[in-house]
């Protein structure tokens, strides 16, 4: 027979669970309260493991957001046969971490900086005539002078998307910005930057 105090630590070790399971229930109804409360309960150990695998707490602060986003638009995708909550949370942000990390080392892999004083931009080989070298440069210096007529948001998100490589989505997440104004910069950025070209 159990216990009073062996069933009040029962109840002790289910009741968060209990109530971790009743917050995702009413998240699937759309009851942003329950994803505060959710948030609250575990944004810190999600930001902790997040942090563990980017060492870099910009990075972790946008994917730890970005976990609990997740969990509010899939919310109906939780089975609790496989885990309790904090399992599915957890797992969730090990996921998000990785792809970030495998997202940001191919960024690095293609980096490149207009600006860069040490960058030979020359993508001519030795035996290019004089010609073609004198051709290549004016043209380099004429997008780095067409770069420098764009407003600052505007050539961030150009550089971004051009120089660096990176989608559109990555480009919003980045700078916090919806999608479609970052999708409105590059194109205003790329007209200007047409215009000053012709």
């Amino acid at each position: 027979m159990e216990s009073s105090s062996d069933a009040a630590v029962s109840e002790k070790g289910s009741a968060p669970a209990a109530a971790d399971l009743e917050l995702i229930e009413k998240i699937r109804q759309g009851d942003q309260s329950a994803l505060d409360l959710l948030y609250k309960r575990y944004s810190s150990p999600v930001y902790s493991l997040i942090w563990k695998i980017l060492q870099n707490s910009e990075e972790a602060e946008d994917v730890a957001l970005d976990v609990f986003w997740q969990v509010w638009r899939q919310a109906d995708r939780y089975d609790p046969a496989r885990g309790a909550p904090p399992a599915w949370i957890f797992t969730l942000a090990r996921s998000r971490a990785i792809d970030r990390l495998r997202s940001r080392s191919r960024r690095e892999d293609r980096t490149i900086s207009i600006d860069d004083p040490n960058l030979h931009f020359d993508p001519l080989d030795e035996n290019a005539s004089p010609d073609q070298v004198v051709s290549f440069r004016q043209s380099r210096d004429a997008v780095r002078a067409a770069m420098e007529k764009l407003s600052v948001v505007q050539r961030e998100a150009v550089e971004l998307a051009f120089l660096k490589g990176m989608t559109h989505v990555e480009i919003s997440e980045k700078l916090g910005l919806p999608l479609g104004t970052v999708k409105t910069r590059i194109r205003q950025g790329l007209i200007r930057l047409r215009k000053h070209l012709d």
